[in-house]
């Protein structure tokens, strides 16, 4: 019985970190992004950050509790739940033809290797530990240049004239204080976070270690629930600009460097993040 309610009490914390998620978080990065002015790639980029919250907070709670491999778990299934997500929002919205570009597909190159790398690390019994840290953040360095540098090569369509009009739009009247109200908001909003990720924190180390669960299970079923935030992200994105066919390939572009920053932050910070935490206190 006592299994049974700690069970249900580790749905429900992780369920409330998704709902914030989706209906605080995200909602407000999204009118900051859009109050800036920003390109759809930078919004995808920010949405791709703010999705990855949920995996932030589980991944440090596991590690802080010594269940470092259920943090591994996690990472591994939020990132190919989110190539899968990504694909069917793409395919449900018929934009697949817009995969083709150049930019696009080398994009999704990087996705599938952010999986590749950690399968590897599995298969050939390499510890996540804190010696590869330092071989994450080069290759985050690596992935972000590829990636603005791809964009740039094959994808940059936007004129010097409309970059300056585009300038002078981020500050007009009023904007200041939007900006200024989402900003203290996402501060809310992290401290929410903060005190529920704890709340989930104990629950996880009472599964793990009072009632014996594997943590390949908890971390994949983390994986499930924590990628739904960019389920949500990857289908409003391409809703939020499917008018014309220019415009849905702007939502694609968003949706695809969501994609790609979720993966990206989850395997190269996140996990060095959770790496540093166990070493620290384990």
């Amino acid at each position: 019985m006592n299994l049974i309610f700690e069970f249900l009490k580790f749905i429900f914390y992780t369920i409330i970190i998704v709902v914030i998620s989706k209906y605080l978080l995200v909602p407000v990065l999204r009118k900051l992004a859009e109050s800036l002015s920003l390109s759809p790639k930078t919004v995808g980029n920010i949405s791709g950050i703010a999705t990855s919250v949920p995996e932030l907070l589980t991944v440090c709670f596991s590690a802080l509790t010594g269940l470092i491999s259920a943090s591994t778990y996690n990472i591994i299934s939020s990132n190919v739940i989110n190539l899968v997500q990504y694909l069917s929002t793409i395919f449900l919205n018929k934009n697949q033809s817009i995969l083709s570009k150049k930019a696009i597909k080398i994009d999704l190159a990087m996705v599938i290797l952010t999986i590749i790398i950690p399968i590897l690390f599995f298969i050939l019994k390499i510890d996540f530990s804190i010696q590869i840290v330092p071989m994450f953040l080069l290759l985050l360095l690596l992935f972000y240049f590829i990636n603005n540098h791809s964009h740039k090569l094959y994808l940059n369509k936007v004129t010097e004239q409309e970059k300056q009009i585009q300038e002078e739009q981020k500050w007009i009247r009023g904007k200041k204080k939007i900006i200024v109200k989402n900003i203290i908001l996402l501060c809310l909003i992290a401290i929410l976070l903060y005190f529920i990720g704890n709340l989930l924190s104990d629950t996880l180390e009472s599964l793990c270690i009072k009632f014996t669960v594997p943590q390949w299970l908890i971390g994949i079923f983390l994986g499930f629930i924590t990628s739904i935030p960019e389920l949500i992200t990857f289908l409003e994105s391409q809703k939020h600009y499917k008018t014309s066919k220019q415009n849905s390939e702007d939502g694609v572009i968003e949706a695809t460097n969501n994609l790609l920053t979720s993966n990206i932050i989850n395997l190269f910070v996140i996990q060095s993040i959770g790496i540093i935490i166990y070493a620290i206190f384990n």
